[in-house]
């Protein structure tokens, strides 16, 4: 595959080489300050946001408040396919993901948009996530930094196996090469196998600490059902992709790691629905993208950032 090289970006002006993908459900007030940060941007990234089917206005209050941004009114909730939508309205080569609880530090997109421009092989920025009030850090971020995964001597930082969406920049035409985000995983988790599906395809992903996203979580969120959707999406891509021992041993030390609670009973009842078309749809991963996996599953087991609770 080739594609053009995007001309360089020179000075503090707008970069015309990223665009900001957001999606939002019901919470107006949250979307409309994290487009307000997004306009104030060095960047002055073109700004595409789905409204996945709010019923609390968000759509009209975007188009009254924030007529410069791209609105994608969706009749329904899409989940995180809603940025495969907005995916297809951008013709920048990269792309940020934006949550409608994060934001950009300034100049954290331009520095994204330079290692990828850089470095043509490389399919994902993902950066460090300073947890608001307080600018203080996530703990994800010991955990990436510090990434067990090899990857090649050119990457510019650690080699990553998977993503975080909402601290990420995407290379456009890697993104849409392996089909963007599944509809079946719809959202909670949907990073690793897409990320999985990238690395097979060729693509790196890496960890730069000068790329910056600030989080502030919502308030406005089903914890319980955030948990429930992440169980059962770890459970279907392990089946999906991981080779059999391994498969096993992954859903082992998932479930067993899980609260014995009524969420993770329903968890695992819709991941067993689930696996007819997870059999139908297996494809084990290639020797070369199982190591990154296999170099990952001790920090999964020991990680307090990636704990199945709420």
């Amino acid at each position: 595959m080739t594609e053009t090289a995007p001309t360089p970006a020179t000075g503090p002006g707008p970069d015309e080489r990223v665009a900001v993908v957001m999606i939002t459900y019901n919470r107006r007030d949250e979307a409309l300050l994290a487009l307000a940060r997004l306009r104030e941007l060095p960047e002055r990234p073109h700004v595409v946001v789905v409204d996945n089917g709010s019923q609390d206005g968000t759509a009209d209050a975007i188009r009254e408040q924030h007529p410069w941004a791209e609105l994608v009114a969706s009749p329904v909730n899409l989940g995180a396919v809603g940025r495969n939508v907005a995916m297809e309205r951008v013709r920048t080569p990269f792309v940020a993901f934006c949550d409608d609880d994060t934001w950009w530090e300034p100049g954290s997109l331009r520095r994204a948009a330079d290692a990828l421009a850089a470095h043509p092989r490389l399919g994902v920025v993902t950066g460090r996530i300073l947890v608001e009030p307080g600018a203080r850090e996530d703990a994800i971020n010991a955990e990436l930094l510090h990434s067990p995964v090899q990857g090649p001597d050119w990457l510019p930082g650690p080699a990553l196996g998977s993503f975080l969406a909402g601290a990420s920049v995407v290379r456009r035409t890697a993104f849409q090469e392996v089909g963007g985000f599944s509809e079946r995983l719809w959202l909670g988790g949907e990073e690793e196998l897409l990320a999985a599906d990238l690395a097979t395809a060729g693509w790196e992903l890496v960890h730069l600490p000068d790329v910056v996203v600030h989080h502030q979580a919502s308030t406005v969120r089903d914890p319980h059902l955030r948990r429930r959707h992440g169980l059962r999406n770890t459970l279907w891509f392990i089946w999906l992709r991981r080779p059999l021992g391994a498969a096993l041993r992954r859903t082992r030390d998932v479930v067993g790691g899980a609260p014995r609670d009524r969420v993770t009973v329903l968890a695992l009842l819709d991941a067993l629905r689930g696996a007819p078309w997870v059999l139908r749809e297996r494809r084990p991963l290639p020797e070369r993208v199982e190591r990154r996996f296999l170099a990952l599953e001790d920090s999964q087991r020991s990680s307090a950032a990636r704990r199945y609770v709420s």
